[in-house]
């Protein structure tokens, strides 16, 4: 199985990727073969490498840092709340950082259906993230057998990276 034929098919509206800068967008950015071919939106902090790696695509920039930071999470759910309301995405993908948690409640929220990618460095325990995301999630996506022991239900796809 491969992490394109684990996402599920998108109905009509584009397709919201969120994610924080670094590994987290590296993750998304290793299923260009897969998003290319679809209307998307991307949701990631105003950074250079953000703006270096996503030359050309549409990106609302999200609030950042969001680790153990209480006032960029309120402005990070706003901007979920909004953002989700407005764009009416088909589906919501992110392998995290914590910019995706308010995403995934205002998605689950609003019926729409959500994919999250576990990254590859965590084999042995859940990320913060997939733990909070857990709930909200329609589809999870694990890169290595091992994760499986903590997310049973995933779709196991190999190293995207």
């Amino acid at each position: 199985m491969t992490a394109s034929t684990s996402l599920p098919t998108p109905r009509p509206g584009p397709v919201l990727l969120v994610s924080t800068q670094g590994g987290h967008l590296a993750h998304l950015l290793a299923l260009r073969g897969w998003w290319e071919q679809q209307d998307r939106l991307w949701v990631c902090p105003d950074t250079p490498d953000v703006a270096d790696r996503l030359v050309g695509e549409r990106v609302v920039a999200s609030h950042s840092p969001t680790t153990r930071n209480l006032p960029n999470l309120l402005r990070n759910a706003r901007l979920a709340v909004r953002l989700l309301r407005r764009e009416r995405p088909s589906l919501l993908v992110s392998a995290g950082a914590g910019v995706a948690v308010p995403f995934f409640v205002g998605a689950r929220l609003l019926g729409i259906p959500t994919v999250f990618i576990e990254v590859y460095d965590r084999v042995d325990t859940p990320t913060m993230t997939g733990r909070l995301c857990g709930p909200f999630t329609t589809r999870r996506i694990v890169q290595w057998q091992s994760q499986l022991a903590f997310y049973p239900d995933a779709h196991l796809v190999g190293p995207l990276l």
